[in-house]
């Protein structure tokens, strides 16, 4: 593939955004961005705290998009990447504790739990996402691959790109998060 046409695919994946919300009733984007950027408001005003999760590339995310809300908007985020926690998750209890261990002790009602997936199928994310929500956190997702993973209809948004390859569902995701930052950060300036 050339560089036109990947570009070409990118804009097609990020123009056919679905956005669910968790009835499974599809939202417009600027809908979804504008309720995902109210809630953080008021989670920041609360003084809650942001958790996000993923694996690989998306642990990657994860952890960026953690420090740059921390830095840019003065939110209180976490991530799980401490190498120690999840070995020591992954070798006593199971990998597919590693983030739901953490989260029950960590998160309290009103906080944030954003998962972020490719496939939408990864046990950890899923395990994650279910520990969330029995502690009344907020959940939101991003996923892509399979328009029926287990994911998409797990959260409050459920954010899905229609991208059938690792890079381009991470692009998308990672713009994803960019833009809902970026108007976090400019309701606040």
């Amino acid at each position: 593939m050339d560089w036109i046409s990947n570009f070409e695919n990118l804009k097609f994946n990020l123009i056919s955004l679905s956005i669910r919300n968790n009835s499974g009733e599809e939202i417009d984007p600027d809908s979804a961005f504008t309720q995902w950027k109210d809630c953080i408001l008021q989670i920041r005003k609360a003084r809650k705290t942001v958790f996000f999760i993923g694996n690989g590339a998306s642990a990657s995310m994860a952890s960026h998009i953690s420090a740059d809300l921390a830095k840019n908007a003065h939110i209180r985020t976490e991530v799980f990447s401490d190498l120690s926690l999840i070995t020591a998750i992954a070798n006593d209890l199971s990998y597919a504790e590693v983030f739901a261990e953490p989260l029950r002790r960590r998160m309290t009602e009103g906080d944030m739990l954003v998962a972020i997936s490719s496939s939408g199928k990864s046990p950890n994310i899923l395990r994650g996402v279910q520990e969330a929500r029995r502690l009344k956190g907020i959940v939101v997702t991003l996923s892509s691959m399979d328009p029926n993973n287990l994911l998409r209809t797990q959260g409050f948004l459920n954010f899905f790109v229609p991208a059938v390859s690792y890079g381009i569902a991470e692009t998308c995701h990672m713009a994803i998060l960019h833009y809902w930052m970026d108007l976090v950060v400019a309701s606040i300036e």
